[in-house]
């Protein structure tokens, strides 16, 4: 009976066991990531690559993001979204694993078009929580980035710019299998040195009320991004966890 009586009280008192999603309030800031996936970032003035190198301070950066909703996109020749804004940072790193140079079948460097794919791609209508950050070694052959800059700036968006690569560059390696087969040449056979850009980074970041963030293999400058993310205006909003 005593145990019976036990098993009764535990009955009403309704224990429950898994998981369930809930609506929690967070309060950050939109933060869209536009990385270049155009084939010089296979350079490897940045070990193992400026790419790799990029896609590894990802990682790290959304590590250490607390609150702010992160989406991807990644441009050449073209610009597409890879991962809307969101605040499931798994799936995000799940994305940057897949990134490479195939995945956008048009190559290119086309800054502008990524900052105006990222500044249509907020969800706040206000923007004043809103920033893009472009990671490239900032060799822009299609269109006027610093426009597109200016435009988002104007809209309340801050751009940022991170220049990967070296003033010296390296030569754009060919792949065949995983196994580089040769190098990259120009129409009279000469092999091409793609180099960074940082007066256009520059000029970009500038346009965009921001400033430019040089990377290197020797340091670390995701406290740097961090700290210019955490000094934006931060709103309030739901997420389910």
């Amino acid at each position: 009976l005593i145990t019976a009586f036990l098993f009764l009280i535990a009955g009403l008192c309704g224990p429950l066991i898994g998981s369930k999603l809930e609506e929690v309030k967070r309060k950050g800031a939109d933060v869209i990531i536009a990385l270049d996936v155009s084939n010089s970032m296979l350079a490897t003035d940045i070990k193992p690559s400026r790419l790799e190198r990029a896609k590894q301070s990802l990682n790290r950066l959304i590590d250490r993001l607390e609150g702010d909703r992160i989406g991807i996109i990644v441009f050449a020749g073209e610009a597409y979204v890879q991962l809307p804004v969101t605040t499931d940072y798994n799936a995000a790193k799940m994305f940057i694993s897949s990134i490479n140079p195939d995945i956008v079948p048009t190559q290119g460097t086309a800054i502008g078009a990524a900052i105006d794919l990222a500044k249509d791609s907020f969800t706040d209508t206000t923007r004043k929580h809103s920033a893009i950050v472009i990671i490239t070694d900032g060799e822009n052959h299609e269109d006027d980035a610093v426009e597109s800059a200016r435009n988002a700036a104007e809209a309340g968006i801050k751009v940022y710019t991170i220049g990967m690569g070296s003033a010296e560059g390296a030569p754009i390696p060919i792949y065949s299998n995983g196994a580089v087969v040769g190098f990259k040449q120009d129409n009279s056979g000469q092999t091409v040195v793609t180099k960074l850009n940082p007066e256009m980074l520059t000029e970009i970041a500038e346009a965009g009320n921001c400033r430019f963030i040089r990377s290197s293999t020797s340091y670390d400058r995701i406290p740097v991004v961090l700290k210019e993310l955490n000094a934006l205006d931060k709103k309030e909003f739901k997420a389910k966890m």
